[in-house]
């Protein structure tokens, strides 16, 4: 089997397409202002040093050069409007339409973060409410909604963690990262003023209660635990965790970055966690990194609730709502005004919209489809850990491995049958780790072009290794020098000199 024969995709002409300066002419425009209706200002006496000598160096372009740049540009991209990112614990899962069209409601849209209080009681009342839904489905009994990310989150909590115990007297020194965790942890831990001190899996991709109780004492702050772990392994162990942590008068932090594989079906805050952070632009809708803001609410316990960041919303005895900002135990802000209140809304009407048994299904939707590859895959790419897995699945590249050929090599093979390619090399647990997770909105059809891909490459590695090592094959640029890019990357477009 070939890309010929895969239903996917074929082989496309798209235009070449250089800068927007490579348009440009001069005298040309794409416009044409009304005169105006104000008395004209001298800008010299205005701008007085600040004024331009010289014109901006902007290209002058017709409007229909413009729209067929953006177009043709469009044409190169790959998103999930296209079709599957099967990026692992990325969770790059379809944005309904209908959170993009609340977000640009006049009324919303056109809210403004120096309003008064008396006139923002629908933006507070929207924030309340979401706060409120993401405190139902984590078991918490608080939450801050500023954090803008994922990592930002986990700053935020453990900065919860630190304020609380140095409340007893005491921040202690280190924090417990298993090997298993999102490169972020340990950033965040250092960032906090943490040493950081690794954990080991076992042989089932878990956390070793052995190690655990060994290395637990009254040095150690806490442990992030991302549960399930960066292998869509669900630690079973979490309660027993919580209770050896606990008891040494540590916390257990979650990074929720999986939470697509939990949400409506088991609450954090019932299996011991103190504070959580989220990823709205994974497990809630909002656009994902580029596309962004993103945004990182974290909900914790009501012992770490007077630290949270100020301000937070609180209801009047009238049912009114306002901004608490009379909180002497806060860490302080952690995000300019209210936090990304544009990812808080589509966040809010994806909930609103599924409701309690659609997000349900949502859940199981993704740990289904994410087992269905991981089935229709199993043998023909190697598994590293038979433990049962959620909502994403991680292979190697052993196998393929016997003819030289890499993770990155069939991820790149990938894009010449028409996917994203998966997350590769991630987690560092597994040698040579192909991470895959299809999220809940692929459909069956999708999936099984992708397994249709997938066997292909792994046919081609046996009978032609040097196409897999070579690829991509159809793409506009071929194998790129990834070191040189990252040493002598050009990060500016200059015009040839004449």
């Amino acid at each position: 089997m070939s890309t010929k024969d895969i239903k996917k995709v074929n082989t496309h002409p798209s235009q070449n397409e250089g800068l927007i300066f490579e348009h440009s002419s001069p005298g040309k425009k794409a416009y044409r202002l009304r005169q105006l209706d104000v008395p004209a200002v001298d800008a010299a006496s205005e701008l007085g040093s600040a004024l331009r000598t010289e014109a901006a160096a902007l290209p002058e372009v017709s409007e229909v050069e413009i729209v067929r740049h953006f177009t043709r540009l469009s044409t190169w991209n790959y998103a999930v409007d296209h079709g599957m990112y099967p990026l692992g614990s990325c969770t790059m899962k379809y944005n309904p339409r209908v959170n993009e069209y609340v977000a640009r409601l006049e009324s919303i849209a056109g809210a403004h973060p120096y309003q008064s209080e008396a006139s923002a009681q629908g933006a507070l009342r929207i924030m309340k409410t979401l706060a409120d839904a993401l405190v139902e489905i984590c078991g918490m009994d608080a939450i801050t909604l500023q954090p803008a990310a994922g990592a930002h989150g986990e700053m935020t909590g453990i900065l919860l963690m630190r304020a609380y115990l140095e409340s007893k007297g005491n921040p202690r020194k280190k924090i417990l990262i298993p090997d298993s965790a999102h490169g972020t942890n340990p950033a965040t831990a250092a960032m906090v003023g943490y040493q950081v001190e690794n954990l080991r899996s076992n042989a089932n991709g878990m956390v070793d209660l052995a190690a655990l109780e060994a290395q637990m004492n009254e040095d150690v702050a806490g442990l992030m635990l991302t549960n399930p772990n960066t292998l869509g392994i669900f630690d079973a162990q979490i309660g027993e965790i919580a209770e050896i942590l606990h008891a040494k008068g540590g916390l257990l932090y979650m990074d929720g970055a999986n939470m697509n594989a939990l949400v409506a079906k088991a609450r954090p805050g019932d299996f011991g966690v103190d504070m959580m952070h989220l990823n709205l632009h994974k497990t809630f809708s909002t656009p994902h990194g580029g596309g962004g803001p993103g945004s990182g609410p974290v909900a914790c316990k009501a012992h770490l609730e007077p630290f949270l960041p100020k301000p937070v919303v609180a209801e009047n005895a009238d049912g009114s709502l306002r901004l608490d900002y009379d909180r002497p135990q806060s860490v302080g802000r952690v995000r300019a005004f209210f936090g990304n209140f544009g990812m808080h809304v589509r966040a809010l009407a994806y909930i609103m919209a599924n409701g309690p048994d659609g997000l349900r299904q949502t859940t199981e939707d993704a740990v289904l489809n994410a087992n269905y590859l991981r089935k229709k895959l199993e043998g023909t790419f190697d598994l590293p850990y038979a433990t049962p897995t959620m909502h994403e699945t991680v292979f190697s590249d052993k196998l393929q491995n016997k003819q030289g050929i890499k993770t990155g090599d069939i991820a790149k093979r990938l894009i010449d049958y028409g996917f994203h390619p998966y997350t590769v090399s991630f987690p560092m647990v597994v040698h040579g780790a192909m991470m895959i997770e299809p999220t809940e909105s692929e459909p069956l059809e999708e999936l099984d072009l992708f397994v249709d891909a997938m066997k292909a490459i792994a046919a081609e590695c046996e009978s032609d290794p040097e196409l897999v090592k070579n690829a991509p094959h159809t793409t506009r640029l071929s194998r790129l020098d990834e070191t040189a890019a990252a040493r002598k990357p050009i990060l500016r477009w200059k015009p040839e000199q004449k």
